[in-house]
């Protein structure tokens, strides 16, 4: 009886321990952030907002990419001991004093392609460890060495395409800029105005003429006609620091893809390890376009409508290592177009109209001296008889069409010709001969031996 008492209250029991154990987080959630669960709702809000941003580590070091988030400031609670943060492509229009302060860790700030016009002094208070700062395509027109000075350790500062107003205000960030030990600071930035100046390098500027230029304004007014003409309009040329996109972050990239490009960007910068200049209308590759680009380690190039590469396009590409020419024009390879690739891994090639000629032997040989190379879309397309065929079939098969006994006569004549000269007679002999002797026709007796090579002429 007892027993049997028992085995009914366990029974009984069983059911409820599921409410029990459903009670208490049910309760928090009830109470929501009110009580003892505040802090464990506001960790959960934090943990969400970063979850907005992509927090990675690579070589060691912490990446925070924030890219393209429509942000307009930055977050006081993402984490503070990151090395690396992207906040390009954003809605960012004035970096505030101390906007990044906590994060003093940070090695490197990409603030490029926001709507960034202005920055205060000490915007960048506390960043003693920053080593690059990226501020182009931004809308900056001025600003001064007072904003750089908290950054001791600065080594790469980008500052292009922005419209730089080339006055008075302006003169001490150019002089700290034409310093010598400052040779990665602000290269490529340019003046938008006064048109006097417009399309000037600030690292090549006559600082003297930034204050010249407000004082002729204060100065007495002229008629159009009077006093000094009118300098020469600059023609400016598209340049890739205006027409791409510059990312260090993992790794230098230069983004001009889609750009409707017909050629390519005159000043490329020299530091950029990854160059995109696929999906434009690049035809003709001319010498030395990548000469200055001597880290440029991957290059790609598909999707152009290219037709034809000089024989230098690539020179000074000494450590490129992979090379995409995919979906394009081209027919073959100039000779000596792939001589500075000394240690290319990967070239691509599909989808190109390869004719298979003699032409297309220089490509096959180049590849075959360098079995390290991975390539990959080398099919004939021309001429009929061989589309579809492997380019390195169509190759082996080329001197196979000739019958191998003409090899042999001709090497026969060029190194024995004396001896075959002697076999020559021989049959001419006995086939003139009337009988034994020397009874040989008078025009064979008078010739001389080295007259018996135009008998063979067969």
């Amino acid at each position: 009886m007892h027993l049997l008492t028992i085995i009914l209250l366990l029974l009984l029991l069983r059911p409820a321990e599921p409410f029990r154990r459903r009670g208490p987080r049910s309760g928090a959630a009830e109470r929501g952030t009110g009580g003892r669960v505040r802090g464990r709702g506001r960790a959960g809000l934090m943990r969400r907002q970063t979850q907005e941003c992509n927090e990675y580590v690579e070589a060691g070091e912490k990446y925070l990419d924030c890219q393209d988030r429509q942000l307009t400031t930055v977050m006081q609670d993402w984490p503070k001991d990151i090395h690396h943060l992207l906040l390009a492509r954003n809605k960012i229009q004035v970096l505030r004093d101390n906007m990044f302060s906590q994060f003093t860790r940070l090695k490197s700030l990409d603030l490029q392609q926001n709507d960034i016009s202005m920055v205060e002094v000490g915007a960048f208070t506390g960043l003693t460890q920053l080593t690059t700062l990226l501020l182009q395509h931004n809308g900056l027109k001025t600003a001064s060495e007072e904003v750089l000075l908290p950054l001791p350790r600065l080594t790469y500062l980008r500052v292009y395409d922005n419209p730089w107003s080339c006055h008075c205000s302006l003169e001490s960030l150019v002089t700290m800029l034409q310093l010598p030990s400052h040779r990665n600071l602000g290269n490529y930035a340019k003046c938008a105005e006064p048109q006097s100046l417009r399309g000037q390098k600030l690292k090549k500027l006559n600082v003297e003429l930034l204050c010249a230029g407000d004082n002729q304004v204060i100065g007495r007014p002229e008629g159009p006609d009077r006093g000094q003409p009118r300098p020469p309009t600059i023609k400016l040329k598209p340049e890739a620091t205006s027409m791409c996109h510059t990312y260090m972050f993992p790794k230098p990239l230069l983004n001009c893809s889609s750009k409707d490009l017909n050629n390519i960007p005159s000043d490329l910068p020299s530091d950029i390890v990854k160059m995109d200049l696929s999906r434009n209308n690049i035809k003709h590759l001319r010498p030395k376009h990548f000469l200055l680009s001597k880290d440029l380690k991957l290059l790609n190039l598909s999707s152009n409508s290219l037709q034809s590469i000089d024989t230098a396009a690539f020179a000074g590409l000494l450590y490129l290592r992979e090379l995409d020419l995919s979906n394009n024009s081209l027919h073959y390879f100039q000779y000596g177009v792939l001589e500075d690739l000394y240690f290319l891994r990967k070239l691509s090639l599909e989808n190109n109209p390869w004719i298979c000629d003699y032409n297309i032997h220089y490509l096959i040989y180049w590849l075959k001296h360098h079995p390290g190379v991975l390539y990959t879309g080398l099919t004939c397309s021309a001429p009929q008889e061989f589309r579809g065929w492997r380019v390195e079939d169509y190759v082996k098969t080329y001197n196979g069409e000739c019958p191998k006994d003409r090899h042999t006569e001709e090497v026969d004549t060029g190194q024995g010709g004396q001896r075959g000269t002697d076999n020559e007679a021989q049959e001419v002999m006995g086939e003139t001969a009337e009988g034994p002797g020397d009874h040989l026709p008078q025009h064979l007796k008078e010739k001389t031996p080295n007259k018996f090579e135009i008998i063979r002429l067969s």
